[in-house]
């Protein structure tokens, strides 16, 4: 894999470690240099493991939601 590719998994890998508590995870989005597809994967992988929380603090259990939550975050800027 090309330093590039390394550069970006490492990318992925940092926005993907933070705390439960409630907005770490979308504050960890804003602050990385994440591509709009690569935001979709971190959004998604939350999902999973069931640290996605909504704009209302609950936390996501339907499948639409949360890829709902992914692309809004991806057409997003860095703020």
């Amino acid at each position: 894999m090309s330093a590039k590719g390394n550069g970006r998994q490492e990318a992925i890998k940092s926005a993907m470690q933070h705390g439960n508590k409630l907005g770490a995870g979308a504050a960890k989005r804003r602050s990385s240099h994440l591509t709009k597809p690569e935001k979709v994967h971190v959004v998604m992988k939350e999902f999973q493991r069931g640290t996605l929380h909504s704009g209302g603090g609950g936390i996501v259990k339907d499948r639409k939601q949360a890829i709902a939550i992914a692309l809004s975050e991806a057409r997003k800027g860095k703020k």
